[in-house]
């Protein structure tokens, strides 16, 4: 059986057979290779484009995930329903209604960073699809109340970043992302400022936690490509040189003459800027972890990837020994673009798996008494459901969900629209609801009158398509715990989902559907 999808042609790597669905599955060649063909497929565009085809394309344009069907996925659970009672509320139907659902998590070491909603849109750095959708997405993160990092590398990438002595002093494109998100604010939900391993060299969280008001930083294990470190392009070679010097790997070396030579005949037009990988130990993380305190962190995070089984163990056990106030889990499969497509397929643990081995690995750490990090699990969860079955499979643990893509598109599509239709350009899909914004998007009446009109009206447009989206995630998330008669987001248990297959109940230990309330139907039939 093959899980791959797309092997050798891809959308996102804007290939294709020349023979269709008629491909050999585990090369995904097509099954006759013509002499004479251009080269439509992966292979193919590799003998011309060769390493540029390793990432989606247009790179730098778009958010990308895998298409490889793992063999068990969050669709092989479903959620469970009752007719008895309910948790949270009086077991009243005038009162236990959907409305009535208390969606509001606590994080942080002791409970007092407050969310609106279970939600925390996972960091994006200095990719051009992350930065150019920011204000977009920082505002309507600050208005829906829910926590949002920036990303690595956007100190470093800044053309206008001040540096002395080899530590960041000033950065116009970093103070502006923390004020895009502060200006905003409700008061609830947080920002934080992640750090890679340049990052750091740089002095780019002492920074922003001592010139821009931030309380939260984020440390990060790899993820910048997954497990590579970051790749962006780089278009001059001025460019290219100022990075290296920066401290970056640049690719080819813009300091070789023979290089240069080659540039300015036009054999290439782009340099690529790639990150280092970082290297955990336990002593140097407590280590930075106490320096990012005495720097004024009020909150330190950790997120880290889909590495194997025992790198997650490191990082619960160091983010309970360092008391830490979020940890990130993030499953194999997505990326802002930089990641390469192959990488994105087949590496990592997938999001399902890991956090089974998550609850585990919790459990242990909750049976000797020791501190349990509230958690975050992030890994393609895009819509209400996902939201539930995360909450339910990680419970007690998992406090909130990680999203990044399906926030960054509701931010992309809201700023598309929402300029379209302020300019009198209504989208065909969009028209037959009216031709304004109040008209188009189904929540902003309800924005505008939580904001006052000045404020709606400076508002970045693609916020509207934030907070229009998380409230129908929010909607849905009420109606399914309603459904299972919790009240608020602290009765929901793993008990609350069942598993579709033995494979599926074997690897997360959630109970087979067959076998779900067994003991009790024995109960009540006597």
């Amino acid at each position: 059986m093959s899980f791959s999808k797309g092997i050798n042609a891809s959308a996102a790597t804007l290939t294709r057979l020349r023979t269709g669905e008629s491909q050999c599955p585990y090369s995904g060649m097509c099954v006759t290779c013509l002499d004479g063909c251009p080269g439509l497929c992966e292979i193919g565009k590799s003998a011309i484009r060769g390493k540029e085809m390793l990432y989606p394309q247009p790179f730098g344009k778009t958010t990308s995930a895998s298409q490889k069907d793992y063999p068990v996925d969050y669709s092989h659970f479903n959620i469970m329903g009752t007719a008895v009672g309910a948790r949270g509320i009086d077991a009243d139907p005038d009162r236990a209604i959907f409305p009535a659902v208390n969606l509001e998590t606590t994080l942080g070491a002791n409970g007092d960073i407050k969310l609106d909603l279970p939600v925390v849109v996972a960091a994006m750095g200095s990719t051009n699809v992350a930065a150019d959708n920011w204000e977009h997405l920082a505002a309507g993160a600050a208005i829906c109340g829910v926590g949002i990092a920036i990303g690595e590398n956007v100190c470093a990438m800044d053309p206008n970043v001040e540096i002395k002595n080899g530590r960041v002093v000033h950065s116009p494109n970093l103070s502006r992302r923390v004020k895009d998100f502060q200006e905003w604010s409700n008061g609830r939900g947080f920002i934080a400022v992640q750090a890679n391993v340049e990052d750091t060299a740089l002095g780019v969280q002492e920074y922003a936690l001592e010139k821009l008001g931030v309380q939260a930083v984020e440390m990060k294990w790899g993820q910048g490509a997954k497990d590579i470190g970051g790749e962006v392009k780089l278009n001059t070679l001025e460019r290219a040189q100022q990075l290296k010097e920066r401290g970056y790997i640049v690719l080819p070396d813009p300091a070789d003459p023979k290089v240069q030579a080659a540039y300015h005949a036009g054999a290439f037009n782009e340099f690529e800027r790639h990150s280092r990988i970082g290297m955990v130990s336990e002593e140097s993380f407590i280590a930075r972890v106490r320096e990012l305190r005495q720097a004024g962190a009020k909150y330190v995070f950790l997120k880290t990837g889909a590495y194997r089984p025992a790198d997650l163990a490191r990082a619960v056990k160091y983010a309970s020994d360092a008391r830490l106030d979020l940890l990130t889990v993030d499953g194999a499969g997505g990326g802002t673009g930089m990641s390469p497509w192959r990488m994105m397929n087949e590496w990592g643990v997938p999001t399902v798996y890991l956090q089974a081995l998550l609850v585990k690995y919790l459990d242990k750490l909750a049976a000797k008494g020791a501190y349990v990090p509230p958690v975050a699990m992030a890994g393609g969860f895009s819509l209400e459901d996902h939201l539930f079955k995360g909450l339910a499979i990680g419970a007690p643990y998992v406090k909130a969900i990680g999203m990044a893509r399906s926030a960054l598109s509701a931010a992309m599509v809201g700023k598309t629209v929402g300029e379209a239709v302020r300019s009198g350009k209504v989208p065909g899909e969009y028209k037959k609801y009216g031709e304004t914004i109040e008209q188009v998007f189904l929540a902003a009446s309800e924005l505008k009158d939580k904001l006052g009109g000045e404020a709606f009206n400076r508002l970045p447009v693609g916020a509207l398509g934030v907070y229009t989206y998380f409230e129908r995630l929010a909607q849905g998330l009420r109606q399914f715990m309603c459904g299972a008669r919790k009240f608020a987001l602290s009765y929901i248990s793993r008990d609350d989902v069942a598993a579709l297959t033995r494979e599926a109940a074997g690897i997360t230990g959630i109970r087979y559907i067959m076998d779900v309330d067994a003991e009790e139907v024995e109960e009540i039939l006597g």
